[in-house]
């Protein structure tokens, strides 16, 4: 594929994701407001706090390093914008995709929570600080069984990393029709309620605990960006596990369907979000390791035997 229409697909993937993600953010507010007998913000609102942050100064604490605390955001938001543009590459050109996409996709969606930590720990502030040490933990604590999740996928479309022939292996039936595939989808979406630093697992910002944690010291373009990845991130995850698990999108019916998967993925955050409370770091390790872990395993021993 030539570079112009490289740069082309970027700017489109992350300028729709973005798009895709405060429409999102939006949907999620004005569920939880009804859910607590408030009227809610405009759909609007998402993109007005976004510009109005963009137009104000960024504050840098002196106890920061100035250098990663303002750098983490950018790196943050531009590894979400780079797995956008891989996805939905993925999703309407499959015959496209590389070797190895979903690799690297996985990986670029590491980043953020990585960047994450690094802010709020060159920020010099102990409230970003715990923020950080929480942060560190959760990622550790549902990478795995998200990763055991992702190779049941793997498993049942022919050991193929690459997000095209994952798509095309699920022409017949997809990955979450089989008891395996079933049992990882379920734990895919409660390690994404982590990815997303929804409740229960919103330990690293938890504002009533530690005054917003991780981005207590951000203001300005900083925090836009830090926004602006938390959205595309909401938009990003549910379609991973539709390109992984359901089949992605499929010409005729399969639009319509591509779009309900979507958006009961979507309503299952906000759910989760509106039904349970936060939980402590120390039950979420054990609810992680001890609980989505195993069934993880599970879940990749079923398909290796074949169900």
């Amino acid at each position: 594929m030539e570079t112009p229409l490289v740069i082309i697909l970027f700017i489109v993937a992350a300028v729709a994701t973005l798009a895709l993600g405060l429409v999102f953010r939006w949907v999620d507010r004005k569920v939880t407001a009804m859910v607590q007998w408030r009227v809610g913000p405009p759909i609007y609102q998402p993109l007005a706090d976004v510009i109005k942050l963009m137009g104000k100064e960024s504050m840098v604490p002196v106890t920061a390093r100035g250098t990663g605390f303002l750098a983490a955001p950018v790196v943050a938001l531009a590894a979400t914008a780079v797995a956008a543009a891989i996805l939905w590459m993925a999703i309407f050109q499959p015959q496209h995709t590389f070797v190895g996409d979903l690799i690297v996709v996985v990986y670029l969606l590491v980043v953020p929570a990585l960047m994450t930590i690094l802010g709020a720990s060159a920020s010099g502030n102990p409230h970003a600080a715990v923020g950080a040490s929480r942060e560190m933990k959760l990622l550790l604590s549902y990478e795995l069984p998200m990763l055991m999740v992702i190779l049941v996928a793997v498993a049942k479309t022919g050991w193929s990393f690459q997000l095209g022939s994952i798509i095309h292996a699920q022409a017949g039936s997809s990955v979450a029709w089989s008891i395996s595939g079933a049992l990882a989808l379920v734990v895919a979406i409660l390690c994404m309620q982590a990815k997303l630093g929804q409740v229960p697992f919103d330990l690293a910002e938890a504002e009533c605990e530690i005054m917003s944690g991780v981005y207590v010291e951000y203001s300005g373009p900083q925090l836009a960006y830090w926004l602006m990845t938390r959205a595309m991130l909401l938009a990003l995850m549910p379609l991973l596990l539709v390109v992984v698990f359901w089949g992605g999108l499929r010409p005729g019916w399969g639009v319509l369907l591509f779009l309900l998967k979507y958006v009961v993925l979507v309503a299952l955050v906000t759910l989760i979000r509106n039904t349970n409370p936060r939980l402590r770091i120390d039950q979420t390790m054990k609810f992680f390791w001890f609980f989505l872990t195993p069934l993880g395993v599970l879940a990749l021993l079923l398909a290796l035997a074949g169900l």
